[in-house]
């Protein structure tokens, strides 16, 4: 299997110390691509935390409706249908898990997807839908439970 890497590099702005230091930091991808990221600001108040940056759960639930899209759409085009657009609205939400620990405990997708031509049925939407979130390899590696709404 293929190795996935990301580079993640902080810096202290000089009060690490003292616990006021910054969480921003930044992600660099193997294709070129750099995001900043920081602690969500629900976590670690501001100014430590960036709110403009990506936050680690916000990666998590916007990679899990990534991969669900990705294979949806495979698969929607294998079962002869023509999408047009797709766009997802997904959430995470914060609790304890079973274990008593902190964690996203429930990740909710909500696709809008706009098709051409023959529609599916409301079965046929069911099937792709499981059947994508069956090969998600993100769905796969999470003990959250995975919500598809609409």
């Amino acid at each position: 299997m293929r190795e996935h890497e990301a580079v993640i590099e902080w810096r202290s702005d000089g009060r690490f110390g003292q616990g006021s230091y910054s969480r921003g930091h930044s992600w660099r991808f193997d294709g070129g691509a750099e995001v900043r990221g920081s602690s969500s600001p629900h976590v670690v108040p501001e100014p430590m935390s960036d709110p403009a940056g990506v936050d680690p759960e916000e990666a998590l639930v916007a990679s899990t409706a990534s991969c669900h899209m990705l294979w949806f759409l495979s698969l929607a085009r294998d079962a002869g249908f023509d999408v047009l657009s797709y766009s997802d609205r997904a959430g995470g939400t914060m609790g304890k898990g079973a274990d008593g620990r902190i964690a996203i405990t429930r990740i909710t997708l909500r696709p809008e997807i706009v098709f051409a031509g023959r529609q599916p049925d409301a079965d046929e939407l069911a099937g792709l839908h499981h059947e994508a979130h069956e090969k998600c390899f993100i769905a796969n590696s999470l003990k959250s439970e995975i919500v598809i709404e609409g």
